[in-house]
């Protein structure tokens, strides 16, 4: 029987997961360091929708926090040859990975409070 404890290990050592397979598939894309050096931290903008409130900031960093944009984005890329946009799919996928393996989840109550467990001290 998987613990609460257990599972949160699993949610994280799965995020890594995306992010060392998303970090390959980008490393044999040739889409250049720059472009991933530029926009790794760009979904934490979505921290901004806090100056709104709570809620809206939950949603915002929620939305941008979960894999289905950047899957269906890099459906796009891929299928229609677009590869800036299959580069910033793997590079947003990468993101998540981290932030999940770093135990940064999905917001719940406050931004501390994760599907993850708890953020910081």
């Amino acid at each position: 029987m998987l613990t609460d404890k257990g599972a949160r290990l699993v949610l994280r050592l799965e995020g890594l997961a995306f992010a060392v397979v998303a970090l390959f598939f980008y490393s044999i894309a040739g889409a250049g360091w720059l472009v991933f050096a530029l926009l790794i931290l760009a979904p934490d903008i979505s921290m901004l929708g806090y100056l709104a409130g709570p809620n809206i900031g939950r949603l915002a960093y929620n939305l941008v926090h979960t894999y289905l944009a950047p899957v269906i984005l890099g459906a796009i890329g891929w299928f229609g040859n677009a590869g800036l946009l299959l580069a910033i799919a793997l590079i947003w996928i990468v993101h998540i990975g981290i932030d999940r393996a770093l135990g940064f989840g999905l917001k719940l109550g406050s931004f501390r409070e994760t599907h993850l467990g708890p953020v910081g001290r």
